[in-house]
């Protein structure tokens, strides 16, 4: 929530969730666990190291399967 961000950060939620993913990405470069040679998109690399740290640093998540999505 913003007001749980806000409180820990100072700064808006949307910081937060732009700040996170994108330090966590950097992590998984600098670490080596996403190396390939040339220019790749994000979507081209192992997913499962990204998320795990991701909900570490602060962003949990969750999958739900099945649902109805109509409005």
């Amino acid at each position: 929530s913003h007001e749980a961000a806000y409180r820990e950060t100072g700064m808006q939620a949307v910081s937060y969730t732009t700040g996170v993913p994108a330090m966590v990405g950097a992590m998984m470069f600098l670490t080596g666990k996403w190396v390939k040679p040339g220019v790749n998109n994000v979507e081209e690399f192992d997913p499962d190291p990204f998320l795990a740290e991701l909900a570490k640093d602060g962003l949990p998540w969750n999958e739900e399967f099945n649902l109805n999505l109509e409005v």
